[in-house]
């Protein structure tokens, strides 16, 4: 039987920089995430169909072997951490043309990218593919690959995370009778 539920509208976000940016979760299975906008390059995610599908992560998981990226038609590297204790568990790191991207969170509702370990800007997403993104000023010239690459990387694997001692606590008082 064939799954009739329409898939999601696109979610558009208005950039300080790059106008509006469209996030479209693509496919039968939601294995396609598609990032375009007028004034930045096309970036697409892709799950592979074998791959098991996690629920809580919006392209579905977070093992590289399963994803592939491309960024306006050419292949780029990406590489999701485990997603365990950690905050840091959970970056992604992306290389493209060169260039080495990683979104890591640093706050509860917020994860930082950067640009070849220089910090460009706070990006913020809920899961539902809108994403929020403050550039730093003191980043000097944010590119046009920069925000393409955040959003799309916000859009597919969320921002940010609990720190350890939070998540430990939850833990234990979890575990704790009555």
């Amino acid at each position: 039987m064939t799954d009739t539920t329409p898939l999601p509208l696109p979610a558009a976000t208005e950039d300080d920089h790059y106008g509006e940016i469209s996030v479209e979760l693509l496919g039968d299975r939601r294995e396609k995430l598609v990032v375009s906008g007028e004034r930045i390059p096309t970036v697409t995610l892709v799950r592979a169909p074998e791959a098991e599908v996690d629920d809580h992560i919006v392209i579905g998981t977070r093992d590289p072997r399963h994803l592939t990226i491309t960024v306006d038609g050419e292949a780029a590297t990406i590489t999701p951490a485990k997603g365990k204790l950690r905050r840091r568990s959970y970056r992604v790191d992306v290389v493209c043309a060169g260039t080495r991207y990683r979104l890591v969170p640093d706050s509860i509702p917020c994860s930082r990218l950067t640009r070849d370990g220089k910090r460009l800007g706070d990006f913020s997403s809920d899961g539902d593919r809108r994403v929020i993104a403050e550039w730093r000023e003191d980043a000097g010239t944010v590119e046009p690959l920069d925000a393409a690459i955040g959003y799309a990387l916000s859009a597919a694997f969320g921002t940010g995370g609990q720190p350890m001692w939070m998540m430990l606590v939850d833990a234990i008082s979890t575990a704790l009778p009555g």
